[in-house]
């Protein structure tokens, strides 16, 4: 993985970008931070992450097995962000699903920092 351009479209390498969060355990510094980590914890097919970045209010709604099936089963390519607040981040994902079919994942996502760490609340999905 050394030098690799990360999953999440910065153009940055990933060990300076969304790795720093998935393999050096530091807290994402803003919302936007932690939505492309997810998604490179998508690619990398990353559950552990993915779970421990939702908020605890809604963990009891996603199993691991889940998140680790929807992770395996696509093919992500691209994470495209539309527009984003403080606590909000709407984007693409694009990927190909398990028949090779591509694929558009829109999202509206809501995130909550708690004791300065963020965390995904919810998503709204079109």
């Amino acid at each position: 993985m050394e030098n690799s351009k990360c999953y999440c479209d910065t153009g940055l390498d990933f060990d300076n970008c969304c790795g720093l969060y998935l393999k050096n355990n530091l807290k994402a510094p803003t919302a936007l931070a932690l939505m492309r980590s997810r998604f490179s914890a998508y690619v990398t097919k990353d559950a552990d992450y993915l779970l421990d970045t939702t908020h605890a209010s809604e963990r009891k709604y996603y199993s691991k097995e889940d998140i680790l099936n929807w992770a395996t089963t696509n093919e992500w390519l691209r994470l495209e962000i539309i527009s984003f607040t403080e606590t909000t981040v709407a984007f693409k994902a694009y990927f190909l699903d398990e028949n090779k079919q591509s694929q558009t994942h829109y999202e509206f996502s809501t995130f909550k920092q708690e004791n300065n760490v963020w965390y995904y609340l919810e998503g709204k999905f079109e």
